[in-house]
């Protein structure tokens, strides 16, 4: 097979978007895993002494080019969904889980990693390249190496098990979020949704070939109508339709992910206890900065016992308000964003849609390379003519100082039918130093699902939105500005899942500060700067319900982490019994009891935050102390970012976190600056 044959093997420097067919994708991966699997076995019979030009750069050589053809098949997985894609991912998915679980059981492959690591080469070696080897041997042991075979056969059954009920539970969520939809003749139905907002449903109701609008359970189209409907009715209607996707209590039961709920965590336990662990939350943690499972439970309910006498306050007040106010003496939770967005306004002068207009997309984006460039030394610019995967995608390169190649990234602002809902970064290319001697750039997916533009109409962003795009670019450049070559520890590869949220964390604190601001805010119809009034109103709001906010992260952190580190296969406790439990524990807002939000809990069960959700908050901590630097020093300070893009950012996975955070900081991280970030800690 040739790249002429099949453009998944092509050599071109980007993926082809537009010549992959559903046809290429089993070929394609068919012929490089026998292919690579060829490859590993001869590397295992060479008599040869491993070395790293040998052993380890033929293995980096071709798990990069499975990356090359594998990755732009997950990609359109996520955005460009279709039932035929699924098909062909999911026939291949099982294929690579079953390849990846036996190279990580490949005693003769363990073997050869161990005889290098002992060797006189070794000792010669620069930190990164005894990185990878220390990962490598690390992952063998989590991979079952030690196993007898029985237990061996066992493990790879529960990780193609594992992984078949990780994307299918992803999927139920897209078509079960995709299988409802309500539409709407009666304008009057709609009132206290903004123009925007109005123009967003009657799009929907558009493409759906419908008259009037239609509200579906789209990010965008969902948070219009709780936070802005009039109709409590309306609101109710759609928070039930939401809280209960994927599940049984949903109108089509059809995608129900209770069943796979339980599979999956049965199977994860089990999967733990093959290696002595007590529980799947040791497994996770393996390879995570946090040193134990007790240590991630003190650091939740420690931040819960903090937030959550002022959570309560919070509460309080919107109760009261709504009653006084709105009428609503039973507050409930499809009533919470509607009266909070109500006493912004009251309280603040401050609503998410009085912003919008002063963040159009374009302005956001040049304040925010403008930044980027100030910060870090760097240029950014657009490309045309390479090929994307939908007519709203974007490109551009990155150049240093010198102007040399940083990278590539794509941008995918925009929610459209088929595509996964939320927020990520993802790997298209890494940065990686061929054996030829040949420097590969790195490429970054950058996906968002922000309110597309209503017909010739510039889109413009809530400023919640304007965060997200800074979350997510800050894991871009984590990715871009490595300057590790190897390619199982550059970029984000190889850093602890519960310190890769550092840098995305990082980079929102700029959309609250006076520099950043200025950069990034225009009228869309006047291009007034952001007035003063309405700035220092916006900074009032971050700590508006701020430790409401921090007891629904804490929640979430909670569930997860107890639902894996609690797990008791004899009498596992219900998932529903258990976040109720931690709701009692924590929460300030209860849900009804109809609500199933674990069955659409995409980033523990479909993604890769298995015992890891607590890490949003753990990275918080880090990014609000590593920030405060820029607060002592200066916003912008270009020494400061300069420090910053050459310690936690060029690193990539090759250095201990807390070392690096330490060498930027000069000091272990400090709790204060989040919770005063967050407006929970009064600071004299």
């Amino acid at each position: 097979m040739t790249e002429q044959s099949n453009p998944l093997l092509s050599s071109s420097q980007f993926p082809e978007f537009g010549k992959f067919h559903v046809e290429h994708i089993e070929p394609a991966i068919d012929y490089l895993l026998e292919k690579n699997s060829k490859t590993v076995q001869q590397l295992v019979n060479s008599e040869q002494q491993p070395s790293w030009q040998n052993f380890i750069e033929p293995l980096e050589l071709i798990d990069n080019q499975l990356h090359k053809a594998w990755g732009p098949v997950e990609h359109l997985e996520m955005v460009m969904n279709s039932d035929e894609w699924h098909q062909a991912y999911n026939a291949c998915l099982e294929k690579i889980t079953q390849y990846r679980t036996e190279m990580g059981q490949n005693k003769g492959l363990y073997e050869k990693f161990l005889q290098l690591s002992k060797s006189d080469e070794y000792d010669a070696y620069d930190l990164a390249q005894k990185k990878v080897i220390e990962n490598a041997l690390q992952n063998f042991e989590l991979s079952g190496i030690a196993l007898p075979a029985d237990q061996q056969a066992r493990f790879k059954q529960l990780k193609q098990s594992l992984s078949k009920a990780s994307s299918q539970f992803g999927n139920n969520v897209l078509k079960s979020t995709q299988a409802w939809s309500k539409q709407i003749i009666d304008e009057t139905e709609l009132a206290g949704l903004p123009e925007t907002a109005m123009g967003l449903l009657q799009q929907l109701a558009q493409q759906k070939q419908l008259e009037g609008w239609c509200v579906t359970l789209d990010v965008p189209s969902y948070l219009a109508v709780v936070t802005h409907a009039d109709n409590r009715d309306l609101r109710q209607e759609v928070y039930r339709a939401f809280a209960t996707r994927a599940s049984n209590q949903a109108d089509n039961t059809e995608f129900d992910n209770s069943r796979l709920v339980d599979e999956i965590l049965r199977d994860r336990h089990e999967l733990a206890g093959l290696l002595n662990l007590d529980n799947y939350a040791q497994y996770s943690l393996a390879k995570k900065m946090a040193p134990s499972t007790d240590r991630v439970l003190c650091f939740l309910r420690d931040l819960a016992v903090k937030s959550k006498p002022q959570a309560e306050q919070e509460l309080q007040r919107l109760e009261d308000f709504a009653k006084a106010e709105l009428g609503i003496t039973d507050l409930q939770p499809w009533d919470v964003s509607y009266a909070s967005e109500k006493l912004k306004a009251k309280t603040l002068d401050m609503s998410q849609e009085k912003l919008r207009p002063y963040f159009p997309v374009e302005t956001v984006l040049q304040g925010l390379f403008s930044i980027t460039e100030s910060l870090f030394s760097i240029t950014i610019k657009p490309m045309q003519s390479v090929p994307v995967w939908h007519e709203d995608v974007r490109f551009f390169k990155l150049l240093d100082d010198n102007n040399h190649l940083v990278g590539h990234f794509y941008l995918d602002l925009y929610a459209r039918e088929n595509k996964r809902g939320g927020a990520w970064m993802d790997s298209a290319l890494t940065r990686w130093k061929h054996p030829d001697g040949q420097l590969q750039t790195p490429i970054a997916y950058l996906v968002c699902n922000f309110t597309p533009p209503v017909g010739d109409k510039q889109a413009c962003l809530t400023h919640d939105e304007v965060t997200t795009l800074f979350h997510e670019f800050g894991h871009g450049i984590h990715h871009l500005f490595t300057k590790i070559e190897q390619l199982d520890i550059a970029g984000i590869n190889g850093v602890p899942w519960d310190a890769v949220e550092l840098p995305s964390q990082f980079m929102e604190n700029f959309c609250w500060e006076r520099e950043g601001l200025n950069l990034i805010s225009s009228h869309v119809d006047t291009g007034e700067s952001l007035p003063e009034e309405l700035l220092d109103s916006l900074k009032k709001t971050r700590g508006f319900q701020s430790a409401m906010m921090m007891v629904r992260q804490i929640e979430f952190g909670l569930m997860d982490f107890e639902l894996h580190s609690s797990y008791n296969p004899e009498d596992p406790e219900s998932v529903l019994e258990l976040h109720q439990r931690i709701r009692n524990e924590v929460a300030v807002v209860i849900p009804p009891e109809y609500s199933r939000m674990p069955y659409s809990f995409s980033h523990i069960f479909a993604g890769g935050y298995a015992a890891g959700y607590y890490s949003y908050m753990w990275a918080e901590v880090l990014s609000a102390d590593a920030f405060s630097l820029f607060e002592e020093q200066g916003i912008l300070n270009q020494d400061i970012g300069q420090k910053f893009k050459n310690t936690i950012l060029a690193a990539g996975g090759s250095v201990d976190p807390m070392a690096l955070f330490k060498a930027f900081r000069g000091r272990e991280p400090e709790i204060d600056a989040l919770l005063r970030h967050r407006g929970i800690l009064k600071v004299a």
